[in-house]
């Protein structure tokens, strides 16, 4: 049987491709070999960690204890049990909405190992052992990512896990390492700190999150410390051990930190061992990473495409998605608008960060006067109503042309307010927009406004 579309993993980029090119009246089949649809993103990475985050913050008053102090619990003793019932719903319904969205647009599905054997031709091996062969006209390769799990870090999912297995766990920890500050190592590391159990958490490099703006990651690890949070910036690991009753983390510089458990999450490698890649001529780098041309997502063959967390930066489930669509509609000859050039950035970890547009440090290094405007979520009322007292919002704009340059927020439903300064910045609009519209009161969002009035005080009427 021969596809327009073959699609090779049915995360958010492959669903996407998928949907995208049925919708376009081609035949599609897209084969994944999990035991279920949706990919990474689905059972082990933004569903799960996102809906672990949120019955974490539920179960135990987080957001509730600005007014009722630190000791306030709506549930004493949370359990693993307590997390994983939620998780298990979740995902339930995401599996049947996919199915049902692939139902809808004729897509056809398979669970199989997909191997090129061929330009246009590849085999599909079930668990079973059966075997078959499928042309393509088109494929997009939508692996993604699992985590890199070193030679001689000794993994036994007791007390070293890897991020994956981090959703397996029989009990919560009364004490946690986690090695690797990049997104998913401090998303993991602030949720169980949330739940109160002590986390200590190391980062070889100096800096963490380089891509985001240094005040909000200044201000982020404040906040993590305020409350308790061991940060070892600049620690290499020398060894990780497992004891009888706790684990070892040795550093280079001869510190021991010891810990009921160890998260291992540092970095990802692209799930391309068993495609067969040299057939078809496509390289993958050390980290099992594809290149692709950045416009259409083409790879070194013409007719294969790559979109999702294997081509690397930014991996997330938004921009994969888009990737997915814009990889089909080129495919069968659709043209695009070109892409807007920001899009959001959400690190759901605790407090929530998310950041759109430049940096103060990429206004800076590209030279012209700007200027700066800062609302803290305390001066709003609803941060009162809420018992917010920390987190805040930073604008940048540029006193030449007076528009939005950059959005970045640390804090509470950071990933939601961060779309009003997305719009903005993609719309062309100036520090005078928030000066002169109105906006819900009391709201969050209303620090759009404050931050907004605080630079254009210092600009001027322009």
């Amino acid at each position: 049987m021969d596809y327009d579309m073959l699609v090779i993993g049915s995360g958010p980029s492959g669903r996407r491709a998928a949907v995208q090119s049925a919708k376009l009246g081609k035949s599609v089949l897209v084969v994944d070999r999990g035991r279920r649809l949706g990919g990474v993103s689905v059972h082990t990475g933004t569903i799960p960690s996102k809906t672990l985050r949120e019955t974490v913050l539920n179960l135990s008053g987080w957001r509730e204890r600005g007014f009722y102090g630190r000791g306030y619990r709506v549930k004493q003793d949370i359990s693993v049990g307590d997390l994983i019932q939620r998780l298990h719903k979740t995902l339930d319904h995401e599996v049947e909405v996919l199915q049902h969205q692939f139902m809808r647009n004729t897509v056809k599905s398979a669970r199989a190992t997909v191997k090129f054997i061929g330009p246009n031709k590849v085999s599909l091996t079930a668990e079973n052992g059966d075997y078959s062969e499928v042309g393509f006209a088109n494929a997009l390769i939508a692996v993604g990512t699992r985590p890199h799990r070193p030679r001689d870090v000794p993994f036994d999912k007791t007390r070293i896990f890897d991020s994956d297995e981090m959703l397996e766990l029989d009990r919560l920890p009364r004490t946690l390492t986690v090695i690797g500050a990049g997104v998913i190592g401090v998303e993991y590391a602030t949720i169980f700190s949330a739940l109160d159990v002590p986390v200590t958490l190391i980062e070889p490099r100096n800096t963490i999150l380089d891509f985001v703006d240094r005040e909000i990651v200044d201000d982020f690890i404040h906040q993590m410390r305020d409350r308790g949070m061991t940060i070892r910036l600049g620690s290499a690991v020398k060894e990780i051990a497992s004891k009888a009753d706790h684990a070892e983390v040795t550093l280079a510089d001869g510190r021991t930190i010891r810990s009921e458990m160890v998260l291992y999450a540092a970095g990802r490698s692209g799930n391309v061992g068993a495609l067969g890649l040299d057939v078809v001529g496509i390289e993958a780098d050390s980290r099992g990473r594809i290149k692709v041309d950045p416009q259409t997502f083409q790879t070194s063959a013409p007719t294969i495409y790559a979109a999702g967390d294997v081509i690397g930066f930014p991996s997330l489930a938004s921009t994969s998605m888009e990737q997915g669509r814009v990889a089909a509609c080129h495919a069968f000859g659709v043209p695009l608008p070109p892409a807007p050039e920001t899009f959001p950035y959400g690190i759901y970890a605790v407090p929530e960060i998310s950041t759109v547009g430049q940096s103060e440090e990429q206004v800076r290094e590209n030279g012209g006067a700007y200027e700066v405007g800062v609302a803290r979520f305390r001066e709003t009322s609803r941060g009162h109503i809420m018992g917010v007292d920390t987190g805040f919002l930073k604008l940048l704009f540029s006193v030449e042309t007076r528009r939005l340059l950059g959005a970045h927020i640390v804090g509470e439903g950071a990933t939601e307010l961060i779309h009003i300064g997305q719009a903005v910045i993609n719309l062309g609009g100036t520090v005078d927009f928030f000066v002169n519209n109105t906006f819900n009161y009391p709201t969050l969002a209303e620090a759009y406004k404050i931050a907004g009035l605080d630079a254009w005080n210092r600009m001027g009427r322009g």
